[in-house]
């Protein structure tokens, strides 16, 4: 691939995504996969005007290891300096940037459980020093392909013939591969903040959902919560940013504990390097009341067992059917990516900067609103090709969001 194309890209994320300003810092996390690809991101930064670029490099083979040989006790035990690195995120308003490139396998076979139950411990611990920083100033996701990633999406070419079509696919449907990918996610980003005023000027309050696969949900929307989709700015530093390279979506938090169903699965699910596939829920008094898989039932029961949040649901997310990336054909394996393919509900987490006038409250006052509280956050597609949403408002009037798919409007 020309290098011209990496370049691009990491100027997409660096003056888009991220849009870091002079002099702040940026923490950097990202596998080994990509090198050269994460010195011209790193390069991009600073020409950006980045104080200082902190780099951390995740390995899942390690983290597997430290699963299957620490005990509990020291798997959930966050060291001083892990807690002082959040610390510092906090007290500078650290940008984040997030390079996705994990082989979706990595962690097959692990102790699912202990590894839960660990990580549930060290996010009680980090929890109240993110909630000091989460919203405040930029941070984004965006994607490399690694070997075992691109393996998994084409496992009919060989090594390097399967990195360089992932990386292609992950440029294209970030509109990074045509054009001048700026102008493109520019104008991109117009169109999705058109579609998003036009849900906020309806009033939701209740979205119905159904299709012919099963699919038929009613989930009750929060009075003074926002759609939102594209860029945001952050709190403190008023700097508009993309937290997703790439995003489809808009997307909002339903009010906590309030829905009524099933819906089934229209893509796999990548958990924890398991995959559920074929799965449907079924939601009582707005929370989690039957699953059933044909594959990773087991990994999906436990997901919702987290916590008591892990069971509810915390976002509604409207993407066309005829997305990019779902008009790729393929399955990334990739919640970032799979997420933006088609409509999407997410159990666990919502989002507290949706409320308005979230940034005048408490994090108490916020979350009494109806937003749910968790310490996960899990994405499952249910959009399909003939799936109709209709919302209504507090009236009873009659809305046409999504017709055999796609927007109505």
């Amino acid at each position: 691939m020309d290098d011209s194309h990496l370049i691009n890209y990491a100027k997409l994320i660096a003056k888009v995504g991220l849009n870091v300003q002079k002099g702040q810092d940026v923490m950097l996390s990202c596998g080994f996969d990509q090198p050269r690809f994460i010195h011209m991101l790193v390069k991009e930064l600073y020409e950006c005007g980045a104080r200082k670029v902190f780099v951390t490099y995740n390995d899942s083979e390690l983290t597997k290891l430290d699963i299957q040989y620490q005990n509990v006790d020291d798997l959930s035990k966050v060291e001083t300096f892990e807690k002082d690195k959040q610390e510092y995120i906090a007290d500078h308003y650290a940008c984040r940037l997030f390079i996705e490139s994990e082989d979706p396998d990595a962690l097959k076979g692990i102790d699912f459980k202990k590894y839960s139950k660990a990580m549930q411990a060290r996010r009680k611990v980090f929890e109240p020093i993110r909630d000091r920083y989460d919203n405040y100033v930029q941070w984004c996701i965006a994607g490399v392909p690694s070997l075992g990633w691109a393996k998994k999406v084409f496992p009919e070419l060989d090594g390097d013939e399967a990195i360089e079509a992932l990386r292609k696919a992950i440029l294209e449907v970030s509109r990074a591969w045509d054009g001048d990918p700026i102008k493109n996610w520019e104008e991109h980003d117009n169109n999705l903040a058109k579609k998003k005023d036009k849900l906020n000027a309806m009033h939701l309050e209740k979205l119905v959902y159904k299709s012919k696969n099963g699919t038929d949900f009613t989930v009750h929307m929060i009075p003074d919560c926002l759609w939102a989709a594209g860029g945001e700015y952050g709190q403190t530093s008023r700097i508009y940013f993309q937290p997703n390279i790439p995003s489809e979506e808009c997307f909002t938090s339903p009010m906590k504990g309030k829905c009524e169903g099933v819906v089934y699965s229209s893509k796999p699910l990548s958990y924890n390097s398991n995959i559920i596939e074929d799965f449907s829920i079924r939601f009582e008094n707005g929370k989690v009341s039957e699953i059933h898989a044909k594959k990773g039932e087991e990994f999906l029961k436990e997901l919702v067992k987290m916590d008591e949040g892990s069971a509810m649901l915390g976002e509604c997310a409207l993407i066309p059917f005829h997305s990019p990336i779902n008009d790729t054909k393929l399955i990334f394996f990739s919640t970032l990516y799979d997420e933006n393919a088609a409509c999407h509900l997410a159990l666990g987490c919502g989002f507290e900067n949706l409320i308005v006038g979230y940034e005048k409250m408490t994090l108490e006052e916020v979350r009494a609103k109806g937003i749910n509280i968790s310490i996960s956050h899990v994405d499952f597609m249910i959009g399909s090709e003939d799936l109709d949403v209709v919302g209504y408002d507090k009236d009873g009037n009659r809305y046409q969001i999504f017709k055999n798919g796609d927007w109505a409007f």
